[in-house]
């Protein structure tokens, strides 16, 4: 079997990651083809290379995957009554010839899509009778290790299913790439999880310290009822909410924010602030000409804003808007941007000059 990537992604966006980890991997030297279905929740790209290609497209910087795995092995058609069987036998045939380290941790998934989401008890019955087995045959390590590879169980079906490898510092942190994050009772809105799933997926820890802290100042643009105010406002920040619209009352209670009636996409501050945050529903590439002018004419030091896509050609609306945005930033700018699972039909981007 030919090498491949295994990404996870939304259901519905197939075709968009599978554009894109074609482009890429061309960009880099790799020939290969992307495999998929719509509605299937993953896309597997084949090619010759693809542990080298692996390495050298880092998962931080996909837009359209949830997660990215090193295809190792696919197994179909084997007795529902022995899956662990196949699997040691695989582990210990074409996997060992790679690598012999043990894993440190075992994440048995299955795709985000309405047609394997009922294999979630599968997934998780079969986690708990395959990790004993693993580390008595010596493939898992004996508690979890961050600092090896990950192995990875991701039913496609009741007798198919795909082996897989990941990195911890090269992929997702989460299962399926799924940030599950709580609803808090005191946001105005859901999209309040949006932004809390991008500052914990577009920083890191460090950048989560130092950007996130009290004292800072920051914007909303198109705030109402204040959603992504109330995340900023939560993580300390001094906080101007602009917006025609009204905002949740409870937000005003510790005298950190202030709320303008003003069109978002004329507004501009009077001097720098720490952040810009936008979720506003507006043309994709009018909204990153807007943002671009915050990091060119320095309103702004960081910025975290949605790009709303198109039904159609969205991969190539997505290169068009993220390409515009850094031509009009002008100079060196560091452009993070990834489909999130709290998104629906949009990107979110981070940005902020180098």
């Amino acid at each position: 079997m030919p090498d491949a990537l295994f990404c996870h992604c939304r259901a519905g966006f197939e075709p968009e990651l599978a554009a894109e980890l074609t482009e890429r991997a061309a960009s880099l030297g790799h020939a290969g083809y992307a495999r998929t279905e719509r509605g299937s929740g993953f896309v597997e790209f084949i090619c010759d290379e693809a542990t080298q290609l692996a390495r050298q497209l880092p998962f931080a910087s996909l837009i359209f995957a949830r997660q990215k795995l090193l295809r190792l092995a696919e197994l179909r058609g084997f007795d529902p009554k022995d899956r662990i069987g196949p699997i040691l036998a695989v582990l210990d045939t074409a996997v060992r010839r790679r690598d012999s380290e043990p894993f440190g941790d075992l994440w048995v998934e299955h795709p985000d899509s309405d047609d394997a989401r009922p294999l979630s008890g599968l997934a998780r019955s079969f986690g708990n009778a395959l990790r004993p087995a693993l580390r008595k045959a010596g493939w898992l390590t004996a508690r979890e290790d961050a600092r090896l590879p990950r192995l990875h169980v991701v039913f496609l079906a009741g007798d198919h299913l795909v082996l897989g490898r990941s990195h911890p510092g090269d992929s997702a942190p989460w299962p399926q790439g799924i940030a599950r994050l709580r609803m808090h009772p005191q946001a105005p809105s859901r999209s309040a999880l949006k932004l809390e799933e991008a500052l914990l997926t577009l920083l890191d820890e460090d950048e989560r310290s130092e950007l996130l802290r009290e004292g800072l100042t920051g914007a909303d643009l198109g705030a109402a009822p204040g959603g992504w105010t109330w995340v900023m406002l939560h993580h300390g920040l001094h906080m101007t909410a602009v917006d025609n619209g009204p905002l949740r009352a409870h937000l005003f209670d510790d005298g950190r924010l202030e709320h303008l009636r003003a069109d978002g996409f004329r507004w501009q501050p009077e001097g720098t602030l720490d952040w810009m945050v936008c979720d506003m529903v507006e043309q994709p590439r009018r909204v990153a000409e807007r943002m671009a002018s915050w990091l060119r004419e320095g309103w702004c030091r960081q910025t975290i804003f949605n790009l709303k896509l198109p039904m159609k050609k969205r991969w190539d609306e997505t290169r068009l808007c993220l390409d515009l945005f850094a031509k009009q930033v002008g100079g060196p700018v560091d452009i993070r941007a990834r489909q999130l699972y709290h998104d629906r039909e949009e990107i979110t981007v981070f940005a902020r000059r180098k």
